[in-house]
């Protein structure tokens, strides 16, 4: 029988057996592998340094000027703490639904699974767009920090030569464009913490000014009255600075937006996002505290407004120490970190892009991606509106690029008040299909009471930022201030009457497609931490 088997079955050797299984395992990977899907190559240093790079940047180095400006230090220190303990509900609502369902685009495809389609479209495409002009906005201030050395240079031509590397780069595999923002971002927090550095030692009378104490913050004072003397105008101030504080936190929960791509996604999202918080949070008041101490609000250098090198309160405090080089040298720092920034801007469009194909709310070639998993059509749109920088290379362009910009800020806190109201309607879904939330890989430990606080503020914030545009009533400060929010209404309403959409059914809400069920390459969040290190987790 042996003989006879043999005589019908070619005798093979080890070589041709072992190419025969190498064959059809390859068979098997290019039949299922997925199609135009991220490749999942992010780890929790990445997504943290991603979002540290897309939200560190103009926001704290150039723009805080105007905050401290226009609320004194005392008010805009509580301003920049007081948007921080709303950054914090978002974060922490956004970790629980990033953790459970990691995908492409995240919180845009959150809103059209829990709560209606027409918010997820119009959410995505506003939240889209305020990227991508933010990155025209981080392209024309590296123009404008090369202006420091040489006024008579045109922006336009380094808008040129920072847009072509800057969008190459977002064309690099994943986990090579994770390290370049590590990196880049690197250079951020050393800065910042170097400027800490460099501020204790001016304020104990290092500097030209000798010693410093808190005397600025008795003359001219802790707050700065917003055009009126009293307290009312006091608060006044501190309350129109809180936009202002929010463009710089904006970006911060970024960290989500990389969760189709994060290797261990239940592992890695929640601490990604407890740190991210953390870190930008610590930089961000420690940076404020210090800068109101060096530099007294009524400086004329602090200009309101300001997006160029000169209105950077750090510059001013480098010269009124009388310190002439390190002007120089920080805003060389300052020019990477706008770089950086810049790099994020595009990264985190595209992901968003793609989260919107994937729900048919825009064309679907935005989704193709690469054999590497880089989303190129995605990549190029977002990074073809970084041309929209040469818009200032007019007078009449600058006009339109600043009601341009204004949609950037509001469309921050539009965009944490779809990521708490998708939070609360997740929580209701859960409930309604019997799903415990104890089981989920990470728990917000505030629930839908801390999303129902950041929610409530961030709906006041964006609806009263205009108050100004009232009394006297303009009509051009009006628009400039709700563009955004007409903007994202028309979005809604428009998409609401073209497809008829209607609410989702708590029990009918999908919350299966997507998740994470790698059992072997991840372990639940956790699961081996002590009993007090696992409460510190739930904060921090």
């Amino acid at each position: 029988m042996a003989s006879a088997a043999e005589g019908i079955v070619p005798k093979m050797d080890h070589q041709s057996d072992k190419s025969v299984a190498q064959i059809s395992s390859d068979v098997e990977k290019q039949i299922d592998a997925p199609k135009d899907e991220l490749h999942r190559k992010l780890s929790s240093r990445h997504l943290q340094f991603v979002a540290i790079g897309g939200t560190v940047g103009t926001g704290i180095f150039i723009a805080s000027g105007g905050s401290i400006a226009t609320a004194g230090p005392a008010g805009a220190l509580l301003a920049y703490v007081f948007v921080g303990t709303l950054v914090y509900s978002v974060m922490l609502s956004l970790g629980e639904m990033a953790t459970y369902l990691p995908i492409s685009g995240a919180f845009t495809q959150y809103a059209a699974r829990f709560v209606d389609p027409s918010l997820g479209f119009a959410m995505g495409w506003i939240y889209w767009f305020s990227w991508s002009i933010t990155y025209a906005l981080e392209l024309t201030a590296a123009g404008l920090i090369i202006q420091w050395w040489d006024k008579d240079l045109s922006i336009g031509i380094f808008i040129t030569i920072f847009w072509v590397p800057i969008t190459a780069v977002n064309f690099l595999p994943v986990d090579i464009f994770g390290e370049f923002e590590f990196w880049f971002a690197l250079i951020k927090v050393v800065a910042l913490i170097g400027f800490w550095i460099y501020a204790i030692c001016m304020n104990a009378g290092v500097g030209a000014q000798g010693y410093i104490g808190f005397q600025y913050w008795n003359s001219p004072g802790s707050f700065a009255p917003y055009l009126a003397e009293g307290a009312v105008a006091k608060f006044v101030g501190f309350w129109a600075v809180l936009i202002q504080a929010g463009f710089a936190y904006q970006g911060t929960e970024l960290c989500a937006i990389g969760a189709g791509e994060s290797a261990n996604p239940r592992k890695t999202m929640p601490q990604a996002i407890r740190r991210t918080f953390w870190s930008i949070f610590i930089l961000f008041v420690v940076t404020i505290f210090f800068l109101g101490i060096l530099v007294p609000y009524d400086n004329k250098r602090l200009q309101i407004g300001g997006t160029n090198a000169g209105s950077s309160p750090m510059v001013v405090a480098f010269q009124l120490a009388g310190v002439s080089a390190l002007p120089d040298i920080f805003n060389a720092i300052l020019l990477t970190v706008v770089l950086s920034a810049a790099s994020s801007n595009v990264y985190s469009g595209s992901r968003v892009l793609v989260g919107l194909a994937e729900e048919r709310c825009a064309p679907a070639f935005l989704k193709h991606t690469s054999k590497r998993g880089v989303p190129y059509w995605a990549t190029a749109v977002t990074g073809a509106m970084g041309l929209l920088a040469y818009m200032n290379l007019s007078a009449k362009g600058g006009k339109a690029f600043n009601w341009l910009l204004n949609i950037i800020s509001v469309a921050g806190f539009i965009a944490w008040s779809c990521i708490l109201i998708c939070h609360i309607a997740f929580i209701r879904a859960l409930k309604a299909q019997n799903i415990d939330r104890d089981t989920l890989p990470y728990k917000s430990w505030g629930g839908k009471w801390l999303a129902i606080y950041g929610l409530t503020f961030c709906i006041v914030i964006t609806l009263t930022q205009g108050f100004t545009a009232f009394v006297p009533w303009n009509t051009e400060d009006f628009f400039i201030a709700y563009i955004s929010l007409i903007l994202f209404t028309i979005l809604y309403v428009g998409h609401k009457l073209v497809t008829r959409s209607k609410f989702i059914n708590p029990a009918e809400a999908d919350l299966l497609t997507g998740k994470f069920e790698d059992e072997i390459s991840e372990t639940w969040e956790e699961s081996s931490a002590s009993g007090w290190k696992k409460m510190i987790n739930k904060v921090f």
